[in-house]
This record gives C-alpha cells, structure tokens and sequence, in this order.
C-alpha cells in the first residue's frame, strides 16, 4: 500500500462551508472526497496516494459502495488531506500542533541510547559465516526452536507483541539461513518452524498497528507453509490476514481471505476446531460490512463445528487449541458487537471475561474494550465507563499499541458524554496512565 504523502492545507473557503463540516460530522467520506476533488482539485488518484489507499478502493467510496469505520483508516484520511482532527471527531492531529509549542515543552536531553548498528552487506557475510560456525541443524535444534516459539506466543498473549519483534525476527533469519544448509531429512522441519516464525512476526507487527509490514511476513508465511504442503497451516496465515483486513479497512477482502482459508482447511480434512475458529473470523468480516444475514449463518456455522470438536480437541493442531468455550463465546459476542447488536454482545463478553484466566493480559484488555463498546452502544455509561478502566489498566501494563489504540477510540466515542462524572473520572485514569 502507498504511503501517506505530504500537501498544501485544503481551502480555508471549503473548510468553514456548511456543505464541508456536515460532511465531516457524519464522516461521509463520499461527500467529502468529491469535495476535495471539486473545491480543492485534489483528484481520486492524489486522495489515494496521499491517504495510503489504492485508487479503486477510493473510487468505490466516492460511489457509495465502500464505506470507512477503522479509525486507523480515518486517522490517514485525516493526516493525507490535512483535515483537522476535530472535524472528523478525532484528536488534534500532530500536524495541527504548532512547532513553537513543542519547542517549548520539550524536556532536558536524555543521555543517548546506543542505536543498532545498520545492517550492511559486510554484517550479512558475519551472520554467514557464524551460521557456518554453528554448525548444521540437529533434532535437538529443532526442538530449541520450537520451545522458543512456544514461549515467544506465551509472553506475546501476556505482554503483547512489540517488544518481542526483534528477536523473533532475528530468529526468522537465523532459521533462514539453517535451511540452507540443513540436511533433506530436516529441511521439512525447518520450513515449518519459518512459517510459524514468519506468522509470529506478521503478527507482532499487526499489534503494533503496522499492518504494511504484517502483511508482508504473513505473505512470507503462506509462502513457507506452501512450499511445505501444509494446508492447515496455510488456512492458519489466512485467518491471519482476514483479521488484519478487518481491521485495516477492508471487510471485502477479509470475507475472501477467511472463505479461502476454509477451503484450504478442507482440503487438509476439515478439522472442527480449526473450522470453528474459521467460521468466526468470517463473521467478524461479515460484521464489519454490517451484513447480519451473514455474520449470523457464520456464527451459528462456527458453533456447529466447536460442537463437533468436543472430545477431540487434542487432535487439533497446536496453534489452534487457544480457541476453546470462552474464547467461543467472547468472539462470538464481538462479533455482534461489530454488528451493532450490544444486547446480545454484553452478556457473551461479560462471561468470557469472567471464565479468562488472569494472566492473559492482553486478551482481557481487548475483551474488556468491547465489553465498554458494547455497554456504550446500550447507553450504559457508568458500566461502560468501569469496563474502559478495566481494559485502561491492563493496557497500561502490557506492550500493545493495537490495544492502546481501541482505548483511545473508545474515548473518543465517550465525547458527547464528556461533562457526565463517569466519563471525567474515566478521563483522569487516562491522564494517569497513558499520559
């Protein structure tokens, strides 16, 4: 995807127009290119370069086709076409702050942190001939490196993943460049560890919100569990990659990716677990279109196959045992809470926070995030406020700026509440916290 790329500020005529603000109040993005493109001659192929889309996506939404409700997605339009955050119901925008005001707050100078050196081609004939120097792969090898997959998933679910993005990265290469020199008998093996690393990278970054460079490590992972053959797995990537549509903007190609990933599931026997989990990445996409017909069939489809799993969950893979009854009902009530369905979604969340172990920091601050949503959507405020705080604390506590970022949105969504007590005080636990 195109980067956002810099340009003059829009019209001061078009942004104080009646047309203008009212556009931007009820984010009609169809509205607001085609003014863009009108009063300002910022035409469909510069809207997309200078938001980071691609020049169909945008002429779909100039159509009313396509609609935007990441607020990943609105916070580029934001940036691209320089429009100020308040417009949009967003913050103030780091542009919008002048230069001077930041001058003048900034602190004393730290002592400096030593940088990582940069890579050159004379690093990369070290890591060559050290690799040479350890020596060629063993089964002991194999089994070092996935214990340390293993832990690296353990510590990502309990502090999340944006510190751990260097060392499994610099796992990744290390395996890399064991195959090639490892033995046929081991190579299998060691395609299979790469995919599950390349996939552990993907999703590192995609919790960190940069969804360009997940792809880019998921594509890697698709591509190491095809050369290997495993269909299951690729289903696995897949799944990955619907997700990360969902959350990037792009509900279409996440109903595509988790079909496809079906389909690959079938074709390695359709385990019911991993079609369970399948299922419901579908309705999340369903959701995000606001298709109800669809994300109900995909939820009850879901709820089919994990009934067809019991007693067999041990023979479902590795990487999918995570799923099981609560984390079933937690999905299941996200995905109605997407749909815009809060009263079905409180109580299925409520539980699946109940049911969760403490240490899984990350999945509970998420669940608690939609748990507020949900209660929000009801006009619950105080219990919408006291689940926020839930879900401020444990993201305070972990490394996940997806995370923090659902935070952050939800307070923007609390703004037409913002003089109720409720609110304030949730306000001030944000201060505290987030800084």
């Amino acid at each position: 995807m195109a980067r956002s790329q810099d340009h003059r500020a829009l019209p001061a005529g078009l942004l104080a127009s009646a047309e203008w603000q009212e556009a931007c109040r009820s984010r009609d993005f169809a509205r607001i290119f085609r003014l863009v493109k009108v009063k300002a001659g910022i035409y469909p192929s510069r809207v997309a370069a200078l938001c980071g889309m691609t020049p169909s996506r945008v002429g779909e939404i100039m159509a009313g086709r396509r609609g935007l409700a990441h607020i990943d997605v609105i916070e580029r339009v934001a940036d691209g076409l320089r429009i100020p955050g308040a417009m949009l119901g967003l913050a103030h925008r780091p542009w919008e702050i002048p230069a001077y005001i930041t001058e003048e707050r900034l602190p004393e100078p730290l002592p400096a942190v030593p940088r990582e050196p940069q890579r050159t081609e004379t690093a990369e004939e070290l890591d060559d001939l050290l690799a040479l120097v350890d020596g060629r792969a063993s089964r002991s090898t194999l089994t070092a490196l996935r214990s340390s997959v293993q832990d690296y998933w353990r510590r990502d679910n309990a502090h999340g993943g944006a510190t751990l993005r260097p060392a499994v990265v610099g796992h990744l290469r290390y395996v890399g460049r064991l195959l090639d020199s490892a033995e046929a008998g081991l190579r299998h093996d060691l395609q299979g560890v790469a995919a599950e690393l390349a996939r552990l990278s993907g999703w590192a970054y995609f919790d960190a919100r940069q969804y360009s460079t997940a792809r880019t490590y998921f594509t890697q992972a698709l591509k190491l569990s095809h050369a290997q053959g495993d269909s299951l797995f690729m289903a696995n990537v897949l799944s990955c990659m619907s997700l990360l549509a969902t959350y990037d903007g792009n509900p279409s190609d996440a109903v595509a990716l988790a079909c496809r990933a079906q389909d690959a599931a079938r074709a390695a026997g359709e385990q019911p677990l991993v079609m369970s989990m399948l299922h419901l990445r579908e309705a999340f996409a369903h959701a995000a279109l606001r298709d109800a017909q669809a994300c109900h069939q995909a939820v009850d489809r879901s709820r089919a196959q994990y009934e067809r799993s019991r007693g067999h969950e041990a023979e479902a893979p590795d990487w999918v045992q995570y799923f099981d009854e609560t984390k079933l009902l937690v999905d299941t009530g996200i995905a109605y809470a997407r749909l815009g369905e809060p009263a079905r979604a409180e109580p299925l969340i409520a539980e699946g926070l109940r049911r969760e172990n403490t240490d899984q920091q990350r999945g509970r601050a998420f669940h608690a995030y939609w748990l507020a949503s949900a209660q929000l959507q009801r006009g619950k405020l105080d219990e919408a406020c006291t689940s926020a705080g839930l879900a401020l604390d444990l993201a305070a506590a972990i490394d996940s700026p997806r995370v923090s970022g659902h935070v952050q949105e939800l307070h923007r969504r609390m703004l037409p509440y913002v003089r109720e007590a409720p609110v304030l005080a949730f306000e001030q636990r944000m201060r505290e916290a987030l800084g």
